[in-house]
């Protein structure tokens, strides 16, 4: 009995595995040239009043430092759930760096969640791809998923949310940011709000 449990569960987690991304260079040019197996789910806009409870985790970044999404509350919070192998979140890291920059002294922060990379490869893939704001390492703790649990699923990887003031979520983009445009207007409606 025992052992078909543990059957079902391999069975199970290799089933995540091999549906989401995959380790080769180049992933993002061909992701560009049609390869349409990633998740994809356009965006949502969340109204203030359907929002839910505010999110929180606390998680080493890639340099070693301790980072509490609570921190950030006050300000609207890009939250951008990646890992170095997925030929997406290859292509939307200029995307992200971009409106980091854009917005760096007007409120907003900008923090992403690696769910499968250890330190090294991490470090490696934001060097590589001039990403300019920390990234936390979940892949052994898991606080980072869990607390966006419901949100998105394990496999829906790259997935972007917006966090208002108040640390809850008032948009989410599922999928390859295909340009600056959607994220964008999601971060500029949320910090309109009053």
């Amino acid at each position: 009995m025992r052992a078909r449990a543990l059957v079902a569960i391999g069975v199970v987690g290799l089933s995540l595995l091999l549906t989401g991304c995959t380790s080769s260079d180049g992933l993002a040019k061909d992701f560009g040239g049609g390869a349409d197996d990633y998740n994809t789910g356009g965006a949502v806009s969340i109204p203030e009043k359907d929002r839910g409870e505010a999110l929180d985790f606390t998680e080493k970044t890639v340099d070693g430092s301790t980072l509490s999404l609570a921190d950030s509350r006050g300000e609207v919070t890009v939250v951008n759930f990646w890992y170095a192998g997925c030929a997406p979140c290859r292509a939307e890291a200029p995307i992200l760096d971009g409106l980091h920059q854009d917005y760096a002294d007007k409120g907003v922060s900008f923090v992403g969640v690696n769910v499968f990379d250890q330190a090294a490869t991490a470090a490696s893939f934001e060097k590589k791809y001039g990403v300019d704001y920390p990234s936390v390492l979940d892949v052994d703790s898991g606080s980072a998923r869990i607390a966006f649990a419901g949100q998105v699923s394990p496999s829906a990887v790259p997935t972007t949310f917006v966090l208002d003031r108040e640390g809850r979520i008032a948009g989410r983009i599922v999928g390859q940011l295909e340009s600056k445009s959607i994220l964008n207007t999601l971060i500029s409606e949320t910090l309109a709000e009053k």
